[in-house]
């Protein structure tokens, strides 16, 4: 990724962008290995707020197989939570990207995630030749499967017994973007 990311408005005064994650960063990734509920349903318990210093430290979260960009509000000059992908492969060549994101509090509800998901979709077709980009959600996360539907992504069912979370197994709901999906604002922003 270039060094000044790419972005994309959310408002007249306001970009949302991606960019790499910079040691100023690791506070706010301490914070989702440290603080219940910060992530929301996607808390997991107590987790090393020890790693993201040491995942910096080895490739600044920009690996082969996976990494991290940071989503931040231009005008703000604010990160806004992280945006996460991860390899995967079914059979063969078909390799895939799984995403994610997590967005700090004040910052859900802005239309900032499904952009964020949609120019990390852009920048990972643009960047790879997979085909296929992945993100599961919880059924009960309505405001994530309408930000993955607005970032061109379709569902494709239910994966049962997918996570273990608060005790017991749940089920998940599975959304999809193929690289021959429309992108939702037309042609791909420069990535």
């Amino acid at each position: 990724m270039e060094s000044g990311g790419m972005s994309v408005p959310v408002s007249v005064d306001s970009t949302v962008r991606l960019r790499p994650v910079a040691e100023p960063d690791l506070a706010m990734f301490r914070r989702f290995c440290t603080e219940p509920g910060l992530i929301g349903l996607d808390w997991a318990g107590f987790r090393d707020a020890g790693v993201p210093a040491r995942r910096f430290a080895a490739d600044g979260y920009l690996g082969d197989d996976d990494g991290r960009l940071v989503v931040e509000v231009e005008q703000e000059q604010a990160a806004a939570g992280v945006v996460s992908y991860t390899a995967g492969r079914y059979a063969g060549r078909a390799s895939y990207w799984e995403i994610g994101i997590a967005l700090l509090p004040q910052w859900r509800g802005r239309g900032i995630g499904w952009r964020a998901q949609a120019l990390l979709c852009d920048y990972l077709f643009h960047h790879s030749p997979a085909q296929r980009i992945q993100a599961g959600t919880h059924p009960e996360n309505v405001a994530e499967q309408r930000a993955l539907e607005m970032a061109g992504f379709q569902l494709e069912g239910v994966v049962r017994a997918s996570e273990f979370r608060a005790g017991q197994w749940r089920d998940g709901y599975l959304y999809s973007r193929l690289r021959d999906d429309p992108s939702p604002w037309g042609p791909t922003p420069q990535a």
